[in-house]
């Protein structure tokens, strides 16, 4: 029977879908414009907030991969909200057995940002109407194209010296963009992992501060780093916009979340999916390698 995966052409989707084919799985590659997609899988299309069009996406699935968010819009919460609220009643309608959801790591106990918050409400109404939730939390994903990991590379890349605000003593737990997949793919077939949370990330806990100077060492750059307390996050955000590709708006929803410290307190997911991680040097060569290929093409 086929899986759906929503969010097909995103950084993740597109990850993923072709690592799926080639398990075998037929993947249909939820998309709202199926004549432009060119990754892996049937394209069909679908809107996150048409319910009709999200029913017949799912019609004769037997599970489902969602990965839809809207970080880079002003109400971002409520369209993920009610994005999340149609798909588990389209999904629960059309008995599909599981959903898999990529989220993101924070404590539950923490106050946590508006971007992070919206993660664990998006958790909560994919099963409001029944069908069985996989949550995979993560925290900065390292590939080519992820906007956390961009962030971090166009910094070094692009300044020569960074005065940084304090968010960058936050700590984290990078994971490479390969293992993420490898999550996603090995949790679909096994039924223990059904109804529950798992925490994912690399073998290292570093702070921001620590993967700036680690990604200028490994490029060969010498990016003196001097962490200030002044910066609010509106004057982050407005900096970031200057001296990377990323737009205010996403940026602010994303530095409000670095306030947050996210790592991995819950190891399980080891028990279900058994592979060694990428150290953080090797999740950042393999992300700077498919840049460069990607720049070739």
């Amino acid at each position: 029977m086929p899986v759906l995966v929503a969010g097909a052409s995103g950084f993740v989707g597109r990850r993923l879908c072709p690592t799926l084919v080639e398990a075998g799985v037929a993947v249909r590659a939820m998309t709202r414009r199926p004549d432009r997609y060119r990754g892996a899988g049937t394209p069909v299309r679908a809107d996150a907030a048409d319910a009709a069009s999200v029913r017949a996406a799912l019609e004769g699935c037997e599970a489902a991969y969602y990965l839809v968010h809207s970080l880079a819009s002003a109400d971002f919460e409520t369209k993920d909200a009610a994005a999340a609220r149609v798909f588990g009643r389209a999904a629960a309608e059309a008995g599909v057995t599981r959903i898999v959801y990529l989220g993101g790591l924070g404590a539950d106990g923490d106050v946590l940002s508006a971007h992070l918050r919206s993660r664990r409400q998006v958790e909560a109404l994919l099963g409001e109407a029944g069908a069985p939730v996989t949550t995979l939390r993560a925290g900065i994903i390292v590939g080519h194209g992820g906007i956390s990991w961009e962030i971090t590379r166009q910094l070094v890349e692009h300044l020569p010296a960074m005065i940084t605000p304090r968010w960058v003593r936050t700590r984290t737990q990078p994971i490479a963009a390969a293992d993420v997949i490898r999550y996603l793919v090995g949790v679909l077939p096994v039924p223990e992992a059904a109804g529950r949370v798992f925490e994912i990330g690399g073998p290292e806990v570093l702070a921001y501060v620590d993967m700036l100077r680690r990604v200028a060492a490994l490029e060969g750059r010498r990016t003196p780093i001097v962490p200030v307390p002044l910066l609010s996050p509106s004057l982050s955000s407005l900096w970031l916009a200057l001296v990377t590709d990323v737009d205010v708006r996403t940026g602010r929803s994303l530095i409000d979340s670095m306030i947050n410290e996210v790592v991995v307190h819950d190891e399980s997911i080891r028990e279900l999916v058994s592979f060694e991680p990428m150290d953080f040097d090797a999740a950042v060569l393999a992300a700077l390698g498919e840049r460069a290929r990607a720049q070739r093409r």
